[in-house]
């Protein structure tokens, strides 16, 4: 989720602007996360499904393929 969709609970403004020290933290800290630090809340579980599933079409191209 991008910051500019947020909205903070504490002055219940757009995070993106950043009007208390609270957005104006929470502004920062997604801004240094970047894209793949969304991908730190994974779940463990979400993760092995899909890398069974890239394994499973990994293994049915090569039978495609033989």
């Amino acid at each position: 989720m991008t910051y500019d969709r947020l909205v903070c609970a504490n002055c219940a403004a757009p995070v993106s602007e950043g009007r208390c020290p609270v957005c104006r933290a929470n502004r920062e800290r997604l801004q240094q996360e970047g894209f793949f630090g969304s991908l730190n809340g994974l779940n463990p579980m979400a993760l092995i499904a899909l890398l069974a599933v890239l394994i499973a079409a990994v293994a049915l191209l090569a039978h495609q393929a033989a």
